[in-house]
């Protein structure tokens, strides 16, 4: 038998390592040279980098409707601690920085958390979709992600009105999983993020547009068979384009997925393939070099 880690022993043990976690996620911010954005200007910045709407109440699998219910709620709370900061040269983004603890004396309720591959239920579950919403964003800007936590090694719910590849989100946990952006550009940027009854509604602003455009793609898409288990594969890339030629001076691959599929094999809407896809090397991709 395996020996059990010292968070696995008991839920007091688990609550200590958590603690410590927290505590020492405090102290590496405290000695750090980063700079955190803080601020929270009432002027918009005029130009519009990249937009999108995520739909709050999604089917998911056979998960209780009264934890989207909460989720919504939970949004809706950690919203305006985001809406409209400012991010500026050299500064980083730090998700858990502005919106901090959750917590039933703040008005957050239970929502979904992933505990251990599985569904669950906890204070400020759902929360995750807001941070999905902003490095959807980000991947269409000149931001640099320095802190990203994948949890694509699961496929947990089927397909429900899919608008951005799978796996391209995000997992976090106060304060020790934390989403972070930087900004090494020239000039500042800024999220707007609101909810209304439907979506969660984000902008990603700045002071002037770039001068590249940025697209996110899904490749090698598929599901497949392995020793009696479905797992889904899939790569997501992102292309950069000069905006003055259209021509594609960058292609890049953001991750690449093989995730089991925990759920019925019924309820996949595409083939399932006897063995997984050779890839193919990233080197035959083709393309198209800026004109000097």
């Amino acid at each position: 038998m395996a020996r059990r880690l010292f968070c696995e022993l008991s839920p007091i043990t688990y609550r200590i390592s958590v603690h410590r976690m927290i505590l020492s996620r405090k102290l590496r911010d405290l000695f750090s040279p980063t700079v955190f954005a803080r601020r929270h200007p009432e002027e918009v910045l005029p130009a519009v980098v990249y937009r999108h709407n995520s739909l709050i109440r999604r089917k998911l699998g056979n998960v209780d409707l009264h934890l989207q219910e909460n989720k919504a709620v939970s949004l809706g709370i950690a919203a305006p601690l985001v809406n409209s900061v400012v991010i500026r040269p050299g500064e980083t983004f730090s998700f858990w920085k502005l919106v901090g603890s959750c917590t039933e004396a703040k008005g957050y309720r239970e929502g979904l958390v992933i505990n251990h591959g599985r569904a669950d239920s906890g204070i400020g579950g759902g929360l995750c979709q807001f941070t999905n919403l902003l490095h959807w964003m980000v991947l269409h800007s000149e931001l640099t992600v320095v802190e990203h936590h994948h949890h694509g090694d699961l496929d947990l719910f089927p397909d429900f009105n899919r608008q951005i590849p799978f796996g391209s989100g995000t997992s976090i946990i106060y304060n020790y999983l934390d989403y972070r952006v930087r900004n090494d550009t020239d000039q500042a940027f800024q999220f707007l993020v609101s909810t209304n009854d439907e979506y969660l509604c984000g902008e990603l602003r700045a002071e002037h547009v770039p001068d590249v455009k940025f697209h996110i793609r899904e490749e090698d898409a598929y599901f497949y068979e392995s020793g009696n288990k479905v797992y889904r594969h899939n790569r997501v890339m992102r292309l950069t384009r000069d905006k003055r030629t259209g021509l594609v001076t960058s292609k890049q691959q953001i991750i690449e997925n093989n995730a089991l599929v925990v759920y019925d094999r019924s309820l996949i809407n595409a083939p399932v393939l006897p063995a997984p896809v050779p890839s193919v090397p990233m080197e035959d991709d083709r393309v198209a070099p800026a004109p000097a």
